[in-house]
């Protein structure tokens, strides 16, 4: 029995220490960092810059359809049934080229952020490793991310910045 408890003490002490040698811990706020370089700054303006191009298309079709429209609704009662459904069938595709121009500028905003995104990421994550591996950092937090829940470690956001030469 006394051979079982030492044999148990030092199982306990072997996990103890292993437990016990602390993990280097950091936090780096993505999102500081993201404003914060030139990159996305000039792929904010792209966007920007595509956006007001999509939606001035937009708007001129949809003042276009628009005076169609009221044109349509004027002439309405002098007009044949026959006529005012065929006008009111182009209307309605009209309408529904419309939705499709919306959604296809929706896309390709969409498209070019994430595209213009994925180099800005790599670059991002290529600093954190490094900053991380100099460091001797375990683990490394977003520290604007939600499901952290404590933050005591390190921040390392600083050490990365200087990294990207921000």
């Amino acid at each position: 029995m006394n051979k079982l408890n030492v044999l148990l003490v030092a199982v306990v002490m072997v996990f103890a220490t292993g437990f016990a040698q602390a993990q280097k811990i950091a936090s780096v706020d993505i999102n500081s960092i993201f404003t914060s370089m030139p990159e996305m700054k000039a792929l904010d303006a792209q966007l920007q810059t595509l956006q007001t191009s999509k939606q001035g298309e937009l708007e001129k079709q949809g003042k276009s359809l628009q005076d169609l429209m009221k044109k349509y609704q004027d002439e309405a009662p002098k007009q044949t049934q026959a006529i005012n459904e065929q006008r009111s069938q182009e209307v309605q595709k009209l309408q529904d080229n419309l939705q499709q121009l919306y959604a296809a500028a929706q896309k390709d905003i969409a498209e070019k952020r994430d595209a213009g995104l994925a180099p800005i990421e790599k670059k991002i994550n290529d600093a954190i490793a490094k900053v991380s591996k100099a460091a001797s950092y375990e683990f490394v937090f977003d520290a604007s991310s939600p499901a952290l829940v404590y933050k005591a470690g390190t921040d390392a956001t600083a050490a990365v910045k200087k990294e990207l030469g921000l």
